[in-house]
């Protein structure tokens, strides 16, 4: 289903509460989905984990479209309609069973990235810092962390090595 932007938790939460209250409809209406994905952006230094909709505008829902099915979701406030297979048509266009794998799938995915970075970093390579007091800066790395996902580098200023610690976040590959 197509929903208003920004209020695809309402319309979830608006059908769920539907399906508890109404036994004839649950039947018909297995489970609603609204993939999620999370993201990482860092902010002051800090490393932020945030979750967004995966398809920002849908509302993913697993039904049998008999009876009023069909309206009822249809009239759920925040609800813009349905895809359809051709502009013709007023038949929902269900999704095959290979995109929904592939969807839930790619999901799950793309949260297992977001918690473990695959950047391999080695001692002895260099890299560009990105972010805090020595953004711009060339720096060699001395020592890796994996398991914090930090870094022991040398930076040359003046003419001088200085050592500092970094997150994998603040750095680059050149």
């Amino acid at each position: 289903m197509r929903a208003i932007s920004g209020k695809e938790g309402k319309v979830k939460e608006y059908i769920d509460a539907y399906i508890k209250q109404h036994e004839d409809f649950a039947k018909h209406v297995a489970q609603v989905l609204l993939p999620t994905e999370k993201t990482v952006t860092i902010r002051n230094g800090k490393r932020v984990i945030k979750e967004r909709f995966r398809f920002a505008g849908y509302v993913f829902v697993e039904t049998d479209l008999v009876g009023e099915t069909q309206s009822q979701l249809r009239n759920v406030p925040n609800v813009l309609g349905f895809l359809h297979d051709s502009k013709n048509s007023t038949t929902p266009m269900p999704l095959r069973p290979n995109e929904v794998v592939q969807m839930l799938g790619t999901v799950d995915e793309i949260q297992d990235v977001a918690e473990e970075d695959l950047t391999i970093y080695e001692v002895g390579e260099s890299i560009k810092v990105n972010e805090g007091p020595f953004a711009g800066f060339d720096a060699i790395i001395e020592e890796v962390y994996d398991d914090k996902k930090k870094l022991k580098v040398s930076v040359k200023i003046f003419g001088r090595k200085t050592s500092m610690e970094l997150s994998y976040a603040q750095v680059e590959k050149l």
